[in-house]
């Protein structure tokens, strides 16, 4: 038996707050939304596809958003996106402790922390 790989990533979020995500997830990151399964979509979430992965957002009662947690996503022109994010009047955090990595952070619609770095 070997892990081969990695699937998905799932990152809580409140109910109600969909619309939201679409439009900073599939909008402003231009990830491809995924349909859910009938029985799962009833729950309410929503997913992308990132390269060959899938971040789900699942509806968790009682939502906090989570603050050290988090997905990091590879992108091609970190400055870009990081102009865009800051164009869209969120928070973009740089962090150089990773030797080579030239990478920031930013929260979600729903507060959650996202890494975005240059892949």
């Amino acid at each position: 038996m070997t892990v081969v790989g990695l699937h998905h990533v799932q990152v809580a979020c409140p109910a109600g707050s969909e619309d939201a995500l679409r439009g900073f997830y599939g909008g402003l990151l231009g990830l491809p939304e995924l349909p859910k399964p009938p029985v799962l979509a009833a729950r309410g979430g929503v997913w992308f596809r990132v390269g060959a992965q899938e971040l789900h957002l699942g509806v968790e009662p009682g939502f906090v958003p989570a603050r050290k947690a988090h997905p990091a996503l590879l992108v091609d022109d970190v400055d870009a996106l990081a102009a865009a994010v800051e164009a869209a009047g969120l928070p973009v955090r740089w962090d150089d402790q990773v030797p080579g990595v030239r990478r920031f952070h930013t929260d979600d619609p729903v507060g959650n922390r996202i890494e975005l770095q240059q892949g």
